[in-house]
């Protein structure tokens, strides 16, 4: 039953990419950990079409546990993050279009706005340039997540991690409003980024933001 709700989780998930303005048609992918190893969506097949058992259940090393359509062609970057990050509990993978704009010229998103502590650190760091769907894709995504729970794909997108898919999913909106900010920010001038001193200090103050007292 709890692997149904995953599914279920999984395919909502998606299924928001849209609205949200995270993705267009299939590009993008998600994934959850699991006892065995994570749930992922399949390539290739249509948001809306997803049912529970489209969804492929992988083991960390990539072997196949349940389900008979192909993964995600990144099923190796889920693979590999969940081997590194064993906190992490899910993966967001979009190109949404701000994000990707700011990939494709592989730069760093500062501290422009103090959101920026959301996402674990002092910036959202873009990763080295690989083909999609290679080992050393996951290498650099790894680098580049270290000590942050998002970042970009060199001329591709965006990763967003969490301890759930829906603290992943407003992860990864987020970085698309950061990138959205700083490439806005940089067509009217110079964007004046936070010193370490204001990062540090909003990062504390986010360890403790929303949570209502009992």
């Amino acid at each position: 039953m709890k692997l149904l709700k995953l599914r279920q989780e999984i395919i909502r998930t998606v299924c928001s990419f849209g609205p949200a303005g995270l993705s267009i048609g299939t590009s993008g992918n998600v994934s959850v950990r699991t006892q065995d190893g994570f749930l992922i969506t399949p390539t290739g097949v249509a948001y809306a079409e997803l049912k529970p058992a489209s969804i492929i259940e992988l083991d960390l090393s990539g072997k196949r546990i349940t389900g008979k359509l192909l993964p995600s062609s990144e099923w190796r970057i889920h693979a590999y993050l969940y081997r590194k990050r064993p906190e992490v509990k899910a993966i967001v993978h979009v190109h949404s279009t701000y994000a990707t704009t700011v990939s494709c010229i592989r730069q760093t998103i500062p501290a422009i706005h103090y959101h920026i502590s959301l996402l674990g650190g002092d910036s959202v760091r873009c990763a080295d340039y690989a083909t999609f769907g290679t080992r050393h894709l996951s290498v650099n995504a790894v680098h580049a997540l270290e000590g942050h729970y998002a970042c970009l794909l060199a001329n591709h997108g965006q990763l967003a991690l969490g301890d759930d898919l829906t603290t992943a999913l407003k992860r990864a909106i987020e970085v698309e409003q950061l990138a959205r900010l700083y490439c806005i920010a940089s067509a009217v001038g110079k964007p004046v980024v936070l010193d370490q001193d204001e990062v540090k200090i909003n990062l504390e103050k986010f360890r403790h933001y929303g949570k209502q007292e009992t």
